[in-house]
């Protein structure tokens, strides 16, 4: 019989005084990527910012794969091979990992992701569930996750930020341009219902933040305010 050893996860800088990492999430639209720039301008050079893959610049390797996933046009970058959407999303979290070299990370206390592993489980969770009702959504989600703490490590903590949905899809909706069809908004709904299981599941390392009734400013100003308490009782630990 042939045994297959799978590698333990990769560490950027491990052993080298890792930083904190962070990763802020939410469904489209509650203000997620304003909170993570203004958290990490803030923070200053302590601070590094990976933003979201679909942020990313169009002629980068990320940027190019985004573009391919949306040719079709899709808000959700639905193809219609989901498992081939699925592994070419989290190549790239892996691909995130190991490109953050001890020289990139010379000075770094802490790393706030725009989007992390999590948001791959529970898109791609969602999306299988929607387009095959016989598959759970949350074992997709957790195989998913599953899958990606064999190859890279979990952030060390997660702010899920929660809201009105309808509120959330139509800022979604305004920054595109378009309105959001039945089937993406199906998505969303399911998004946001596991984001909220995989967050009781790991009450240690999710927070929630409720941002319902916010501005940018105030949402911004909660997600800076979660993150320099983290950091702060990371310090404390070590000193102890």
């Amino acid at each position: 019989m042939t045994v297959i050893r799978v590698p333990a996860p990769r560490r950027a800088a491990d052993g080298l005084g890792r930083p904190l990492w962070v990763s802020v999430e939410g469904i489209n639209g509650v203000g997620k990527t304003t909170a993570v720039r203004a958290t990490a301008a803030s923070l200053g050079s302590r601070c590094l910012r990976l933003d979201e893959l679909t942020d990313q610049a169009a002629d980068t390797l990320p940027g190019r794969v985004i573009a391919a996933l949306s040719a079709e046009g899709d808000v959700c970058l639905r193809t219609g091979h989901p498992v081939v959407e699925t592994l070419a999303l989290l190549a790239l979290k892996f691909r995130e990992v190991e490109r953050l070299t001890p020289e990139l990370l010379d000075g770094v206390d802490v790393i706030v992701e725009d989007r992390g592993v999590d948001s791959v489980a529970v898109c791609q969770g969602a999306i299988l569930h929607t387009e095959h009702r016989a598959t759970p959504a949350r074992a997709v989600a957790n195989q998913i996750l599953a899958t990606a703490r064999r190859w890279r490590s979990m952030p060390d903590a997660t702010l899920l930020l929660t809201g009105d949905r309808e509120v959330c899809t139509a800022r979604f909706a305004a920054r595109i341009g378009r309105t959001l069809p039945a089937s993406a908004l199906e998505v969303i709904a399911q998004t946001e219902q596991l984001y909220l299981e995989l967050a009781a599941a790991e009450p240690d390392r999710f927070t929630l933040i409720d941002v319902t009734g916010h501005d940018r400013a105030e949402t911004g100003k909660a997600v800076e305010d979660a993150v320099r308490a983290i950091v702060a009782r990371r310090e404390v630990d070590r000193a102890g």
